[in-house]
């Protein structure tokens, strides 16, 4: 059976931030338009989508690394920040971003909060395992899977 991890993470991400884009349960807030998404970052994302990426990327990063909690992703979607002359240094993404998107896939269906952290509910990992099979089937590349 094919799964999220044998697929590409950036087809399967935008594979599923479309199908989040029709969810009644995932809208972006409305100040989703203005916000940096990390102190690191010097402008808004270009992207209009850029919320459903997003949420559609925490839920394969959930997937992938098992129950995981707010500081570690947002370990993960941070980076160095330029401070001119001095070294760069390295700051956290937003977790306001984060913990509003785990939210809706909490009420999704496809996340559940645990004591070790957030992990993927089985209908979240029958969701991402359905659609790897979707795009595996597209890729021949991929076909040995």
């Amino acid at each position: 059976m094919t799964t999220a991890f044998d697929v590409p993470a950036d087809s399967l991400i935008s594979a599923v931030s479309k199908e989040l884009k029709e969810n009644d349960k995932i809208n972006e807030p409305s100040w989703a338009q203005f916000v940096k998404t990390g102190v690191h970052k010097e402008r808004r994302p270009e992207n209009p989508d850029w919320w459903y990426v997003r949420t559609a990327a925490l839920l394969r990063r959930v997937y992938v690394d098992g129950p995981v909690g707010l500081s570690r992703l947002q370990t993960k979607y941070g980076g160095n920040k330029d401070r001119g002359t001095n070294p760069e240094k390295f700051r956290k993404g937003s977790g306001s971003i984060i913990r509003t998107a785990l939210n809706q896939l909490e009420e999704a269906g496809y996340v559940q909060k645990t004591e070790e952290g957030r992990c993927v509910t089985p209908a979240g990992q029958s969701y991402l395992d359905n659609k790897a099979t979707e795009l595996i089937k597209d890729m021949p590349e991929l076909s040995k899977y």
